[in-house]
């Protein structure tokens, strides 16, 4: 039964919102007239509404769930599931709970296609914003097998892992980001307000100012005469970045150049390999086939260069090769990852063997961003710290020097 948004008046003259189920708009105006309020607009809240209602509000506007949230109401919705509740009543418990609108108005979609006989999964695709090709797979491999319920507890925590591996990768990398941020306004405020005080001071004074104070006045003046060309040269440096990366194969190339940095290239390579070892864990352990599986877990990488070779491996895969072989082809993938595909082969655990590289990927992954940030704090101080002592030492010789001419 569809679903509508309804406003409306009660006797006291007050606006009513909110969703009715009914056949048509005329059934539901009538449930209204039956609970003494005055329609004013009822709007259809499926696919086929009109632009600004709906799911197809949904997939231009705000996301209705973040990753955070998705993966709470996904845990939510496992959790009914699995003790026996149908869907559709899982479904309504879990929209009078939301808060959130554009929450409210995305579950009664889904139950009302629900209620329509249209598969969970197929239900989920009017929202791909909000659920992705693998949360859709994922889903449609446990309508497929009657285990919708457990299946959804993997995807719960697929999503709450890769959320806890991002928020330690974000949280490692912001005290250095601040430090940076924060040196770099101190040194452009010494640099344009404090130095050409100095330089005001000396400026009738016939000797000559120190190396130091002659070569800070020089920064000083670059920055105040063209530090607008500089911020613009950066600007329109980034902007042309972002604009060649929406070109394929430039984007593939640039990602491909960013992998052989020292440290955050690794830290890049052991970010994707975890995440697309959990995905085609989560999914292979979910009976989805290998080759949809691999393509999934292949579109989940965020670096371009690893998702060209994740491809390619799907190819060799088609073709016949073993999955271990066409991932140690690949020499972006680390060793780790093509090692415990080939244990699981072997042993015809591949979803668990899946599962433990991408455990190993992630704690690598930890502990090298945990160093990295620890090496950076210091280093970033002591930088920090010896650019405003030259300032410092700028500003201060020219005064030692007056005073021993004094003396």
């Amino acid at each position: 039964m569809p679903a509508y948004r309804f406003e409306a008046l009660d006797a006291a003259g007050k606006t009513q919102t909110g969703l009715l189920e009914g056949d048509n708009a005329k059934a539901v105006r009538a449930q209204l007239r039956a609970r003494d309020l005055v329609p004013l607009a009822v709007l259809p809240v499926a696919g086929d509404a009109p632009a600004g209602n709906g799911p197809a509000a949904l997939r231009r506007g705000k996301r209705a769930y973040s990753s955070t949230t998705l993966a709470i109401w996904t845990r939510q919705l496992a959790g009914l599931v699995s003790a026996g509740l149908p869907l559709e009543r899982s479904l309504t418990a879990l929209a009078e709970e939301a808060e959130d609108p554009r929450q409210r108005e995305l579950l009664a979609h889904l139950r009302a296609e629900v209620n329509a006989g249209s598969p969970f999964a197929r239900a989920l695709g009017a929202a791909p914003r909000e659920f992705d090709d693998v949360y859709r797979a994922v889903v449609a491999a446990g309508e497929q097998s009657g285990q919708l319920g457990r299946v959804l507890e993997k995807l719960a925590d697929d999503l709450e892992e890769r959320q806890a591996l991002k928020a330690k990768l974000i949280g490692a990398a912001l005290y250095p980001a601040i430090v940076s941020c924060v040196a770099i306004v101190i040194v452009v405020f010494l640099v344009t307000y404090v130095v050409p005080q100095v330089a005001q001071v000396f400026a009738g004074g016939k000797r000559a100012l120190p190396f130091l104070t002659v070569a800070m006045l020089a920064i000083s003046d670059f920055i105040r005469g063209w530090g607008w060309l500089l911020a613009l040269a950066i600007a329109g440096g980034v902007g042309l970045l972002v604009v060649a990366r929406r070109n394929a194969a430039t984007r593939e190339q640039l990602d491909a150049l960013f992998l052989t940095f020292p440290l955050v290239g690794k830290l890049a390579r052991g970010y994707n390999a975890a995440r697309f070892a959990g995905t085609l864990a989560m999914l292979a352990g979910s009976g989805v086939p290998i080759l949809k599986a691999l393509q999934a877990a292949a579109e989940t990488l965020s670096n371009a260069a690893m998702r060209a070779d994740a491809m390619d491996a799907l190819v060799q895969v088609r073709e016949g090769a073993p999955l271990a072989s066409a991932l140690a082809a690949k020499k972006r993938f680390p060793g780790l990852l093509s090692m415990f595909a080939r244990l699981g082969e072997q042993t015809g655990e591949l979803p668990l063997m899946l599962q433990r590289a991408a455990t190993q990927l992630s704690a690598e992954v930890q502990r090298r961003a945990m160093q990295l940030a620890t090496i950076l704090e210091p280093l970033l101080i002591v930088v920090m710290g010896a650019m405003v002592m030259l300032i410092v030492l700028a500003v201060l010789m020219p005064i030692i020097q007056l005073n021993t001419w004094v003396k």
